[in-house]
């Protein structure tokens, strides 16, 4: 017999447990069931229940005084404990509402995968589901570029109704708070390439190309890039983190309340901003690597005259044009990424950090991406 008493009130909980025919196994339950009563029963009842072979139990309720929530629990685990061996439990006596509250209570299935810990996917659904959400993810993105360009092809017809205020502040932000780290890496980069080629040209009796290729290389390739690069860290994850603490403090189902279009009200200035500001740092990254490479120039004696004749040489107005159009495109996807991350962010402590982060990553891959089909449309263009 397994009993506890509630020293508190005099409450106790009985348990007993009696051999019955056919080997069967009889369980007389009997006081007050309750969570102050029944911890120390519970489990001594669970354990010798355990040590038995048997295939049914019946549980005779006639003595049951009380039973709340934890009697029921107990009732629940005797089932379970029985239909992982196979075997039944079959319930007597008892009040009526004792009887309903059991028939309320019982599972169909003690057994059910609901009540069993959920299995780890394996390879197999992992890469399905990743593969799943990914094609949910672009559909959302393809979407998403149709409904903002519609409304940039409405801010086209209706100028007058552009937030033109928030677009020069947004600007600010993007462009002229930009500039000098835009400028710093662009320093750093057009003397990291020169001292890298120095030593190898250097050998050929080449350095005289060192201005050639590093103007081409800033010019078509490493300005827009990095200009972009650093968009998309600095300005790509303000507009996510932006848009996404709006979306957390409901601001957006605000504007939609009071009929206003989100992508209109907070996209479209962004996204124009963006593609304003790209060009124009572009330029700045380009001019301050092409200035800072005469270093090693002059440490071979040249003169800055000699250094930017051989630069303008180098490159004409279609590397300059081939450049500079990249700028807008990437800026273009930087904004629109940003945004879109931003308004997808969920609920939670971590989403907005969450959208940040998806928005920088997915910001930087499709620069990549857009970089490599400038590369090949401008290869058979020979440009």
């Amino acid at each position: 017999m397994s009993a506890k008493d509630d020293k508190s009130t005099g409450e106790k909980a009985e348990l007993t447990f009696t051999d019955g025919e056919d080997g069967n196994l009889c369980l007389a339950v009997g006081g007050h069931l309750s969570a102050a009563t029944l911890p120390g029963a519970w489990g001594q009842a669970v354990e010798a229940l355990g040590q038995t072979q048997c295939k049914s139990l019946a549980v005779d309720l006639s003595g049951v005084e009380y039973c709340d929530g934890a009697g029921l629990s107990l009732f629940a685990e005797l089932r379970r404990v029985m239909a992982m061996r196979g075997g039944d439990v079959a319930f007597e006596g008892g009040t009526a509402e004792l009887r309903r509250l059991l028939g309320m209570s019982s599972l169909g299935d003690p057994l059910a995968s609901g009540l069993l810990p959920a299995q780890r996917p394996g390879v197999v659904a992992k890469a399905g589901s990743a593969t799943a959400a990914f094609a949910h993810d672009m559909g959302a993105i393809i979407a998403f570029v149709g409904e903002l360009s519609a409304a940039v092809a409405w801010a086209c017809i209706h100028p007058m109704r552009v937030r033109w205020r928030d677009l020069l502040v947004v600007a600010e932000k993007v462009g002229v708070n930009a500039a000098p780290v835009i400028t710093l890496l662009g320093a750093l980069v057009g003397a990291i390439l020169a001292f890298q080629m120095a030593v190898p040209l250097q050998r050929y009796g080449a350095v005289t190309l060192i201005p050639s290729i590093l103007g081409i290389a800033l010019v078509r390739e490493l300005g827009p890039l990095i200009t972009a690069i650093i968009l998309a860290g600095r300005s790509g994850s303000a507009f996510a983190a932006e848009i996404g603490t709006m979306k957390v403090t409901e601001e957006v189902s605000a504007l939609k309340t009071f009929g206003l279009d989100p992508v209109r009200f907070l996209v479209v200035p962004r996204v124009l901003a963006a593609i304003l500001m790209a060009p124009l740092l572009t330029v700045l990254n380009m001019l301050a690597g092409i200035l800072c490479g005469f270093f090693i120039m002059a440490q071979y004696g040249y003169s800055f005259q000699y250094y930017l004749n051989a630069v303008a040489n180098s490159i004409n107005y279609v590397d300059l044009i081939g450049g500079l159009c990249k700028a807008p495109i990437f800026g273009m996807i930087i904004a629109a990424i940003g945004c879109v991350r931003g308004l997808q962010t969920l609920r939670g402590p971590s989403a907005v950090g969450d959208s940040t982060t998806r928005a920088v990553v997915a910001g930087i891959v499709l620069i990549i991406v857009a970089d490599m089909i400038f590369g090949v449309v401008y290869f058979y263009l020979g440009i």
